[in-house]
């Protein structure tokens, strides 16, 4: 039942080349940036992220994005990195943009045992008709397009049917954790950790604050034990540091 690791190096020294990753984090908020770090040095290739975002340049999933290590992006949400806009726009990656409520139940979904839902979310637009780009050729025109999906009717409205994801591997950071993995995650840093650790099959989480058994009450819990089944003890330095993504101050 103690899923502590050694240290990050450890936790990730098996995903291999081609892994799904469900990562956690909003912008720069509640990132695993030491998990993240730690898969940069490993040196695992050709990944297919499913995250918000995509980090920025130079941090977070930026790091592993800028070395070209990464291959395909499931997210909601890119204008914050300009070295993803070129490489999609050049070719060099897949993207999957989805709306972002859809992205978080299609997590949920996978981490519930649930295949499929149907949503109104997207309706009317190339998320259901497809057509979106996916992968763009060297030359500009459009090499790989979303397909359509399947559209019924409830109640007098339309609804789109959107597949849940699962990954192979997940990483997420939460504010505090026990050895069994149970989670809690602090404030927005919540964001989309819980929903990523849950649709990973495979869930490494790095902790700020690593506690024993017993220490956290059931209902401050915000995800069991069970999901997680790797957990990393940062060290003060590491817990402390954590980016802004845009600063702004008075004059």
């Amino acid at each position: 039942m103690d899923k502590v690791c050694p240290g990050a190096a450890a936790a990730v020294a098996d995903i291999p080349d081609g892994a799904s990753l469900a990562v956690g984090g909003f912008g720069l908020s509640g990132i695993p940036a030491v998990l993240i770090r730690a898969l940069y040095d490993q040196g695992a290739s050709a990944l297919r992220v499913v995250s918000n975002n995509c980090g920025v340049d130079g941090q977070g999933l930026g790091v592993l994005l800028g070395a070209g290590r990464i291959a395909r992006v499931t997210g909601s949400y890119v204008g914050e990195n300009k070295e993803f806009a070129r490489q999609y726009l050049s070719g060099e990656l897949e993207v999957e943009l989805v709306p972002q409520g859809t992205l978080a139940e299609r997590l949920r979904a996978g981490g519930a045992g649930i295949p499929a839902f149907y949503t109104p979310a997207g309706v009317g637009t190339q998320v259901a008709d497809g057509g979106l780009p996916w992968r763009y050729a060297p030359d500009g025109t459009v090499a790989l397009a979303s397909p359509a999906k399947e559209i019924r009717t409830f109640q007098g409205r339309r609804h789109v049917l959107e597949h849940a994801i699962t990954t192979d591997f997940a990483l997420v950071r939460a504010w505090r954790g026990d050895r069994h993995g149970n989670l809690v995650f602090r404030r927005a840093a919540a964001n989309f950790n819980p929903l990523a650790a849950a649709a990973g099959r495979v869930t490494v989480a790095e902790v700020e604050e690593l506690v024993e058994p017993g220490e956290l009450a059931p209902e401050e819990v915000h995800l069991p034990g069970i999901y997680v089944q790797r957990v990393v003890r940062l060290t003060a330095g590491q817990a402390d540091a954590k980016g802004i993504e845009k600063r702004t101050v008075r004059a």
